[in-house]
């Protein structure tokens, strides 16, 4: 009996050990099986070659990533590679992002399929297969813009909007969260510059105007798409001052892609309340309120914004806080109230069941209040990571000038990442970086959080220095791109500026060139009006080269314009005049082409030879270089220039502060 039980357990051992084995030699061969070079076949704008490798029973593997019209990534390691079972995993860093793919193995075909995503958002579907698949990855010219009748009638400063200066909104509206119903009423005042009698106001539908009086008279009106066509029966005298009211309702646009896009969002906290925010830079803020939808003019008065919302919740928009009003029916009316100048995409209304806090900073004028409004599972980590607020005001009064609106306050508040006028909106991480990217790949852009430092920019750029037409975008976005470096040089040293301004720089794309087309309301700018535009400014310090100078034109510019709205030649003519330059054909390079300037130069004997190419007329930008470790100036034109020395000169290195090129031609 016993050799029996000796004999099965005998037995039983020799059929584990076989199983065993049997998975070994399975998992070995599945892992040979992905080992190798995989090819992704779905995108036809991008190719995507995976080389998956193991070592020490670990998977890890480099990638190249081209793309048709954008940057692309040679032969970089893979962040992370995961195998369970038949599922592959893994995470790679394009563009300074993080980019998880998630995909399973299809037997049939012998590929993997699923998809890849960035910040839990699904881009797109994934097929990775052995054999590769031809494309065209040549870059093809940009696509011509179209524009529709709709286009022109919000970009262009239309007969029926030139005539009357806008003064002061009185906005108000009731919100039905459930419904998603907006209800409200707009008293627009006005002041008559031409005497005219049809006027201009935008409201895109859904949304929808009901009634339009004046002086408590129902007005007959037109609608043409977004825009409605009034006809007022008083007269409108030059200089006289009147006011109109429009009634209007409906659910307004949902933001399709938030934070991106324009709209509406609803989303709810951790204590599944209420979470509501909205968007509409390019896209207008007559998605949700009617106004006179044009950048060019913003009320001179300011305005009063007052919201209906259920009680257990806050509405917070911009300005300061005037009055908080019980309805008894359980609602309450949250009343603000804005003192400056405001541009329509500015406005912005938030509502959550927010908690509040304050924390006042002594400014250049005096005592300015900063209000936190925050989720309540976000306050511990808002009131210290908010604490950046302060040292962003502190860099940014020191190169910019006084804080713009200190009658309005200072605001931070969870909702969506914009620069919404004293009421900046917050959709971090409460981590620094771009959520905890360094888009520099510097290393200084995880010292600050880039929402609130890049966003509260705006301030200066945008919010009291606004542009004219949608073309001008690079107003708001370059110097508020460029601000980031400065509060970087304000904190950590002129070195580490610079070093994050090489970073970014690097994101740079030169598909279209930086200004847009005027009178059209172009919203399809590209992302170069971000980065291109900051290179741009940090290019023309280097060529001014005097810092206190440019810090004084900085400051100057928020003196001259402040609180007015500007187009590009404003920019150009004031930065020319008072560095005493001639900078035309420096701004028609960098703005208006997508050129690169390149430094063609040999050295032959003790001859230096040097001159700009893929440049326009007349540029002759100065350059500092370094030829055989010395530092020095050169003074390039489209002409050759010889420069003759003692000695015969053989290596030559471009200061990287400036966004040039160069050519060492060697016949």
């Amino acid at each position: 009996m016993k050799g029996k039980e000796e004999f099965i357990i005998k037995c039983m051992s020799v059929k584990t050990l076989l199983s065993l084995c049997l998975q070994v030699w399975i998992c070995s061969l599945s892992a040979q099986d992905l080992i190798g070079k995989w090819y992704e076949t779905e995108n036809p704008r991008a190719s995507l070659e995976i080389n998956i490798e193991r070592n020490n029973n670990e998977y890890n593997g480099t990638f190249t990533w081209k793309w048709k019209d954008r940057l692309s990534t040679l032969n970089s390691p893979i962040d992370k590679v995961e195998v369970k079972g038949d599922s592959l995993l893994f995470q790679l860093t394009h563009a300074n992002s993080k980019v998880y793919f998630n995909l399973e193995k299809d037997n049939q075909t012998d590929t993997y399929k699923g998809f890849y995503y960035y910040m839990s958002r699904q881009l797109g579907a994934v097929t990775l297969s052995r054999k590769a698949i031809e494309r065209d990855m040549s870059i093809s010219p940009a696509p011509e813009k179209e524009y529709t009748r709709q286009d022109t009638l919000r970009g262009m400063v239309t007969p029926e909007r030139e005539w009357w200066n806008l003064t002061y909104y009185d906005l108000y509206f009731a919100l039905d969260i459930e419904k998603k119903y907006l209800k409200g009423s707009n008293t627009i005042s006005y002041e008559v510059l031409e005497p005219k009698n049809v006027m201009q106001i935008d409201l895109q539908p859904p949304m929808k105007i009901t009634k339009i009086q004046q002086s408590g008279e129902s007005l007959n009106f037109t609608q043409d798409g977004n825009a409605y066509f009034i006809m007022l029966n008083e007269e409108q005298s030059t200089g006289s001052s009147k006011e109109i009211k429009l009634f209007y309702e409906g659910v307004p646009r949902e933001n399709p892609m938030p934070p991106w896009g324009g709209g509406f969002t609803y989303d709810k906290d951790v204590n599944g309340k209420p979470f509501i925010y909205n968007a509409s830079q390019g896209h207008g803020s007559s998605l949700w309120w009617p106004c006179k939808d044009h950048m060019y003019d913003e009320p001179d008065k300011g305005m009063k914004i007052s919201v209906n919302v259920p009680s257990d919740l806050m509405a917070v928009a911009n300005g300061k806080l005037l009055a908080t009003k019980n309805k008894g029916n359980g609602t309450t009316t949250y009343e603000w109230t804005v003192t400056n100048a405001i541009n329509n995409y500015g406005v912005s209304l938030n509502v959550a069941d927010y908690v509040h806090f304050s924390d006042p900073y002594e400014g250049k004028k005096g005592k300015l209040e900063c209000n936190y409004y925050v989720l309540p599972e976000n306050l511990e980590k808002a009131k210290v990571h908010f604490k950046q607020a302060h040292l962003m005001l502190e860099a940014f009064e020191h190169w910019f000038g006084p804080y713009p609106f200190y009658e309005d306050s200072y605001k931070l508040v969870d909702g969506i990442g914009m620069e919404h006028q004293s009421s900046v909106g917050y959709s971090g991480k409460y981590i620094n970086g771009m959520e905890g990217k360094d888009h520099s790949d510097s290393g200084w852009g995880l010292k600050f959080d880039y929402l609130i430092i890049h966003e509260s920019s705006h301030e200066w750029f945008a919010n009291s220095i606004t542009f004219r037409d949608m073309a001008d975008m690079w107003v708001h976005e370059g110097f508020g791109t460029y601000a980031e470096a400065l509060y970087v040089e304000y904190h950590f040293g002129k070195k580490a500026g610079e070093e994050y301004m090489k970073g970014i720089s690097h994101n740079i794309s030169n598909r279209i060139p930086i200004i847009g087309d005027y009178d059209v309301n172009d919203k399809d700018y590209p992302g170069d009006v971000y980065v291109k535009g900051a290179s741009v400014l940090h290019t023309l310090r280097q060529v001014i080269n005097d810092d206190e100078k440019w810090r004084s034109i900085l400051t100057g510019l928020n003196t001259e314009f402040y609180h007015q709205t500007v187009n590009t030649a404003d920019i150009e003519n004031y930065i020319e005049r008072e560095s005493g330059m001639n900078l035309k054909p420096f701004w028609n390079q960098y703005l208006r082409t997508t050129k690169i300037p390149t430094l063609e130069y040999y050295f032959k004997g003790n001859k230096f030879a040097y001159r700009w190419i893929n440049t326009v007329p007349g540029f002759d930008m100065p350059l500092k270089v370094t030829i055989n470790n010395e530092e020095q100036w050169i003074y390039p034109t489209t002409n050759w220039i010889n420069e003759y020395t003692k000695d015969a000169k053989s290596e030559l290195t471009i200061n990287s502060n400036f966004y040039v090129a160069g050519f060492r031609n060697m016949n």
